[in-house]
Order: C-alpha cells, then structure tokens, then sequence
C-alpha cells in the first residue's frame, strides 16, 4: 500500500519549508538554481513520493557542475531538464544572498540524503542505492542502519566502464521490480545527472536524488572536509590538497573561470541597466 501525502517534521524554531518547485531562482552563469534549503528539499520529496506521477530528478549542483553546464550545451540540457537544481557550493549561496535571496547554508548531499532518512523515518519510504562499490555501499548501508531506521530496497553498484544495453536494462529492471520511493544516485558529477536525465522515463521511482560521493563519505571511506572549512566555501581546498593529481585543474581553473564569468556577467549586467 503507498503512503499517503506527509509533510517533512519540522524542527521546532525552524522556518517553514519554503516549496521547492517554485522558490525564486539564482542566476548563475545561465543556470538557474532553487533558492532552498535542505528542509526545503526534503519537503519537496515527499510531495512527489506522495504524487508519485512520474520520475522526477534532482541535481545538486556546485562551481564544478555550473562551469560544465555553461561549457557544454549538451550537460546544460541536462541541468535544464532537472526537477530541481539545488546550491551545494558555498559560492551559489553567497550569489543568492547577493541576489537578494535570504539562505542560510547550502544543500550539502551527504547531508540532504541523512537528514531525509533522519527526518522521514517511521514513514516507511522504501530506498534503492545506486553508485559505487558494493563494500561501500554495504560499508554505508550498516552505518545507516545503525543511526537510521532505513528501510532499503535494494541496491546496485555497476561497473565503472560504460554499460552494455544489456546490463542497462538488468539494472533498470532491478530497480522497478523493488519498487523504491527514493532513488539515490552516486555515480559522480557530471555521469550522475546524464545517467538521471537518460533513465526517467525507464524507471518507475517517484524521486532521484544525485548525491555524488555520499556513499563513501557515510561509508567513513572518504575524509570530508573539517565543518568549519565546509561552511566558509573551503572545502575545495581541503580535497585539493589530499587529491591535487586529480582535482587541480577542476579548482585551480574551473574555478577561476567561474569568478571571472560571474564578474564579467555582473559588470555586463550593470552596463546594461545603466543604460
């Protein structure tokens, strides 16, 4: 039997949700990002499992995932056909505050796939995990059972090669025949997204989520950045310094060329209205 429509709990002091699925946008590069918070998101799920009409997705987007979009029209189709766009990066958060939009943090995936499992739980939402490594994912999935009440309907780690259309459709099949409310996609930026736009209309789950390296963060496999450097848009230094082989073009020049755009797109934007 599926459930019935059920708000997100709302701690006490905390604002109401605002709905997701018309929040005001930030402009970022031709990308338009919700102005929402987690609580927002999480409340946002819960209204389409409730629907249950279709597969919706939604990306969870930092610098990296905007620069790409604004790079390749292809990626930026992608983002445009998404649900939901939510800020991750620090950076889109202080754009939205600069565009008059009152948000506190960002939406941090590892973070949004916990607290939806924290603050749904008894609601009995059926997860399906899929990304990874099958000892990470099971690594993760004891840590969730140990905090969570998270009710899991299977999970599937494909290989990290492209997939034959035969092991598409065995991995479509695995996850219609468990019937999840959620689907969680780790398969890393920009794949993840690819892999939710190409598959919405095969799978039958009401919600995807792409949250990147969730899984072996929650796994204890993956540091993450201190807290404190998290919040103050530093992170990015923090994987730097543990990954520079991999990661110093992705920082060192996507992220100078996100400043410079949005700089550049700021002063052409001023030009414009002073006229």
């Amino acid at each position: 039997m599926r459930l019935r429509k059920a708000k997100a709990t709302i701690r006490p002091g905390a604002p109401a949700p605002t709905d997701a699925a018309t929040a005001p946008r930030i402009q970022v590069l031709g990308v338009q990002v919700a102005a929402v918070q987690i609580e927002d998101v999480v409340a946002q799920i819960e209204d389409w499992i409730a629907a249950r009409e279709r597969a919706r997705y939604v990306a969870v987007a930092n610098v990296h995932m905007v620069v790409e979009a604004s790079n390749d029209p292809v990626f930026r189709a992608v983002l445009d056909g998404a649900d939901l766009v939510v800020p991750d990066g620090m950076p889109l958060v202080w754009l939205g505050r600069l565009q008059g939009h009152q948000l506190r943090r960002r939406v941090y995936g590892p973070e949004l796939m916990l607290e939806f499992l924290r603050r749904t739980q008894g609601r009995g939402y059926r997860h399906f995990f899929y990304g990874d490594t099958s000892d990470v994912v099971a690594r993760m999935l004891e840590k969730l059972r140990a905090s969570t009440s998270v009710e899991v309907a299977g999970h599937c780690s494909p290989p990290f090669r492209p997939l034959t259309p035969e092991e598409d459709r065995a991995a479509v099949a695995m996850i219609n025949r468990s019937r999840p409310d959620v689907l969680w996609v780790a398969l890393g930026c920009p794949k993840q997204e690819q892999w939710m736009h190409d598959h919405r209309d095969l799978v039958d789950v009401p919600v995807m989520v792409g949250v990147g390296q969730a899984f072996p963060i929650i796994a204890g496999e993956l540091r993450q950045a201190p807290a404190l450097l998290r919040e103050h848009g530093l992170e990015w230094l923090f994987r730097l310094v543990h990954e520079p082989g991999r990661l110093w073009r992705r920082y060192l020049v996507g992220n100078s060329e996100f400043v410079m755009r949005v700089l550049l797109d700021e002063i052409v934007g001023r030009s414009s209205r002073g006229r």
